[in-house]
């Protein structure tokens, strides 16, 4: 059983990381926020630390990692739309705090002290989605629409 729980933990530790780095380029790039980009930054690298301490020195995750046997890696329709990149920083910020959510949950069963900065991680994301949609809204009406919603 705790290797399926390493499994959980390996696929929503990728899943975050992958998320947050989409919204941390989308901050870079396209919202143009050194700040926000920043803060994505810090929140990938607290998440990576906050796996770390779970694994040690990172086999047992990858070890109980099995892409062949998943039964969920098919692509359901509604992720392989967006309408722009509003809709992809969206999408990835509800990913990233999921992943969050389920790495919280899980890391309890896999730690005696399962560390709290997985809840910590997700309530920054909170804050930083509020701000990021803002200022994405603010950007579509004050210019000549750079990309859709």
């Amino acid at each position: 059983m705790k290797d399926r729980v390493f499994r959980v933990l390996d696929a929503n530790a990728n899943r975050l990381g992958e998320a947050l780095r989409v919204c941390e380029d989308i901050t870079r790039f396209v919202v143009s926020d050194k700040a926000s980009t920043q803060r994505f930054k810090t929140l990938r690298h607290k998440a990576r630390a906050a796996v770390k301490s779970l694994d040690g020195k990172g086999k047992i995750l990858i070890r109980s990692r099995d892409p062949i046997g998943d039964v969920g890696k098919k692509t359901i329709k509604s992720e392989s739309e967006r309408s722009g990149v509003e809709s992809i920083f969206r999408a990835n910020m509800k990913r990233a705090e999921e992943s969050a959510r389920v790495l919280e949950e899980f890391s309890k069963l896999a730690h005696e002290r399962p560390p709290r900065r997985f809840k910590d991680i997700r309530f920054e994301l909170y804050s930083l989605e509020k701000s990021i949609i803002e200022k994405m809204q603010s950007l579509r009406h004050n210019r000549h629409r750079p990309y859709r919603k």
